[in-house]
């Protein structure tokens, strides 16, 4: 009996620490939709990962970023890979803490006009319409309202806000229905490509923006955090070489690991939701 005893202790000893014991990971991405997709697209990723790390990574498939955030706060996942405005909702939420970021080369905003059109400066934009991407996205909508506010003009008080599907927008710029576009430098090249004739002008550039970011739920145990970082660190090559190797990670080629990042490098991103009114980061823009 008493073997037993101490057998039992030592079993319920075991079972109440798993998480200091935890090989595998939950892991999430919040602009991947379906178990499907996740395994085209991140499979090659998992792969190169786990060879490094020892971890086994568990796909958890969500469909956005409220599913996740939702899915995390429920302890369903330990991981997710966001984009900048994200995770600053995330922090404020759960207070999710930044991993590392997977930095995208030219990575930055714009307000993109037509080169031979009447506007010619950010103040020429007053009282005009301007397209944005989707709504809360960094780099086609938050990005490009920080830019005209350094230029001195008010989100929604000096110029109508419109949200309008960037080919539809481009038209509406050429039609003369509306005055701006903001956009990202990857959907500069998507433009010109699809409108071969018209010629476009860059009004205002931004700087390099935060990253995507994976960022891990405050229910993970410490050295699980540490284990993930250090492995981007110590193999961030080969990690990225796998990830790219999809198409759908494209945007990642000529990109790295940052391990070192901390949350005050998305203090930028915070400002930039008070641009346009928001004050408290809870909850996504445009939900």
């Amino acid at each position: 009996m008493k073997h037993l005893f101490v057998t039992g202790l030592l079993a319920a000893g075991l079972a109440a620490t798993p998480l200091a014991a935890q090989d595998t990971i939950r892991f999430a991405v919040t602009d991947i939709d379906g178990m499907e997709a996740m395994q085209r697209e991140m499979g090659p990723f998992k792969t190169a990962f786990e060879a490094a790390s020892g971890l086994k990574v568990e796909f958890f498939p969500v469909s956005g970023r409220t599913v996740a955030v939702e899915a995390m706060a429920a302890d369903q996942v330990d991981f997710v890979l966001t984009g900048p405005a994200e995770y600053v909702v995330f922090n404020a939420r759960l207070d999710a803490q930044p991993v590392v970021t997977w930095v995208r080369p030219d990575y930055y905003s714009t307000v993109v006009v037509l080169d031979e059109g009447p506007i010619k400066a950010p103040a020429d934009l007053k009282g005009q319409m301007v397209s944005f991407g989707e709504i809360g996205s960094t780099s086609q909508h938050l990005g490009p309202v920080d830019l005209l506010a350094m230029a001195g003009l008010s989100y929604a008080v000096d110029y109508q806000p419109v949200f309008l599907n960037r080919n539809v927008a481009v038209e509406a710029l050429i039609a003369g229905e509306i005055a701006g576009i903001g956009l990202n430098r990857t959907h500069i090249d998507s433009i010109t490509e699809k409108f071969p004739d018209q010629k476009f002008r860059v009004l205002v550039k931004g700087e390099q923006l935060p990253d995507d970011i994976l960022l891990a739920s405050s229910k993970v145990a410490p050295e699980v955090v540490e284990t993930v970082r250090q492995t981007f660190a110590d193999h961030g090559a080969d990690i990225l070489a796998a990830l790219t190797s999809t198409e759908e990670n494209a945007k990642y080629i000529g990109g790295r690991f940052n391990p070192t990042v901390t949350d005050a490098d998305y203090d930028v991103v915070r400002t930039m939701f008070r641009n346009i009114g928001i004050t408290e980061f809870t909850t996504f823009v445009g939900e």
